[in-house]
């Protein structure tokens, strides 16, 4: 029996080992990729070893990417002040809407009610091609366009039916019965939300507002078509590494590792609440 067990936990271990070096590969390799030159990560064979350099980072940093054509002007750190700005706004605007509206749905039975929150997440079944030549004629009348007004209105699109629909789960599952008795002492309905049910609900709103910062920040056709260069977000700004005389892939190496660095502190911050929202309720006595 001792012997079965410790053959199971080594081939246990394998498997483990097996399952990261599959998802950590990829990620080691930009990572390696950021730190070399372009005909070095051309080279055939590819190299493990080899005489790491800072030029890509420094391009990015700079602005200035140098290439065989002549220097190009690459506002790199303009464009993850623009995700940054975006992202944050859209899942700001997202959870002031969101939260309350989810609350209304779990805890109040209204005519179409199960109707208008489906209809919400449709929103996020459609493909973006679907709306962007409405969105484009709408921007253009309301003045909307290329502007950062218009950006958040449309990433809070994406947001705000994500957030309604989990955090709406979250109140479900949280029993009633300690705000009605909250309000039962005289408290009213304003403040059994905000000091009961938000509090409650607080792992599952944690996790909603990350998730849709990631969907947000990973977004890329709805700025690529609303917005100038001066207003795009990182994921649309690669696209200048892509130039006449090749593609620079260790600035885009570069400028991955430089764009996940916000999602990845976020995450890191944020993973007890996280961990904690995305099991609440998955265990019920």
């Amino acid at each position: 029996m001792a012997r079965t067990d410790g053959l199971w936990r080594v081939l246990r271990g394998l498997a483990l080992a097996a399952v990261l070096v599959f998802f950590l590969f990829p990620i080691a390799w930009i990572v390696l990729m950021s730190f070399q030159t372009n005909e070095q990560i051309l080279q055939l064979p590819p190299r493990v070893v080899f005489t790491p350099t800072l030029a890509n980072y420094a391009a990015l940093i700079s602005g200035k990417l140098h290439t065989a054509a002549g220097d190009l002007d690459v506002p790199f750190l303009r464009n993850l002040g623009n995700s940054v700005l975006l992202s944050t706004a859209s899942v700001a605007l997202s959870l002031l809407l969101g939260v309350p509206a989810a609350y209304a749905f779990a805890r109040f039975r209204f005519r179409l009610g199960e109707n208008i929150a489906f209809t919400l997440l449709s929103f996020r079944f459609a493909p973006p091609l679907l709306v962007l030549l409405p969105l484009s004629l709408y921007f253009q009348d309301l003045g909307l366009s290329n502007t950062y007004v218009g950006l958040i209105w449309v990433y809070q699109l994406i947001c705000l039916p994500l957030i309604l629909w989990i955090v709406r789960g979250y109140f479900e599952d949280a029993s009633p019965d300690v705000e009605y008795a909250y309000r039962v002492d005289g408290h009213s309905w304003w403040r059994a939300f905000t000091r009961i049910a938000i509090p409650l609900a607080g792992p599952g709103i944690a996790a909603a507002g990350l998730l849709a910062f990631i969907f947000a920040w990973n977004n890329f056709v709805f700025a690529l078509i609303l917005a100038s260069a001066d207003k795009q977000p990182v994921t649309v700004g690669a696209l200048a590494f892509v130039t006449a005389s090749g593609i620079q892939y260790g600035q885009i190496a570069a400028a991955i590792m430089l764009s996940i660095l916000p999602t990845l502190a976020l995450a890191l911050y944020a993973q007890r609440w996280l961990v904690e929202g995305l099991s609440l309720g998955a265990v019920k006595g």
